[in-house]
């Protein structure tokens, strides 16, 4: 997908302080030029690997103007657990179903609008090395970008103690952290343990008024 977007028109080098490779290309629509970066590929962001980490700490500390999750039309299942892991991190997300060819030869149909009104965010169907859909997926990312699409990501719901625990987390982040980073999405990785993420925001050059607290502060 990132080649069939970006052509030749691309460049490589390691990400910051990493062995693994950081790949940036370009492509131009509708008069304006794109700059795409191609994540590590993974299944999750919940960091238990590096190319895990890159990817969840570009999504959050970047502030990328849009996330495009290219999913398996073969095994859309098993990409789905991303998909909602991003959508928790920020709604502006695109879902790209690829290799619809693939998924025709095996007799597997999916029906794209349907999913996309389940997830609340646009999904584009695409056939990278044939190039269809290429156009669709550019003309969404403009639309999304100019904000004319209507995104309401339609997140997971937990049980009603940790649905609790977030809503009392929530105002200490926002208070400690601001709204640069979700503070819902925060609120889960302080409930599941996740220390890793301590050590990226510190890593990162916060404003000053964001401060910064320890795991056992937010959770006092």
């Amino acid at each position: 997908m990132f080649n069939a977007l970006t052509g030749l028109k691309q460049h490589t080098g390691n990400w910051p302080g990493k062995t693994v490779i950081q790949v940036k290309g370009y492509y131009e629509f509708n008069h304006k030029r794109y700059t795409v970066v191609d994540l590590p590929g993974t299944y999750s962001l919940f960091a238990n690997s590096e190319e895990e980490q890159l990817a969840r700490d570009f999504i959050c500390f970047s502030n990328p103007d849009a996330t495009v999750v290219v999913a398996d039309a073969g095994c859309l299942e098993r990409n789905l657990n991303l998909v909602l892991q991003v959508m928790e991190i920020t709604d502006r997300v695109v879902i790209c179903v690829n290799l619809l060819d693939e998924a025709k030869r095996k007799k597997i149909v999916i029906d794209l609008p349907k999913l996309s009104r389940e997830l609340g965010v646009p999904v584009v169907g695409t056939a990278a090395r044939s190039g269809r859909g290429l156009h669709d997926l550019k003309q969404t990312l403009d639309s999304l970008l100019q904000e004319e699409i209507l995104v309401k990501p339609k997140l997971p719901v937990y049980d009603n103690d940790i649905e609790e625990q977030i809503e009392a987390l929530i105002p200490k982040i926002v208070k400690n952290y601001g709204r640069e980073i979700n503070p819902r999405w925060l609120a889960l990785r302080l409930l599941e343990g996740d220390d890793s993420i301590f050590s990226c925001m510190k890593n990162y050059k916060f404003k000053k008024e964001f401060g910064y607290i320890t795991k056992r502060e937010a959770l006092a």
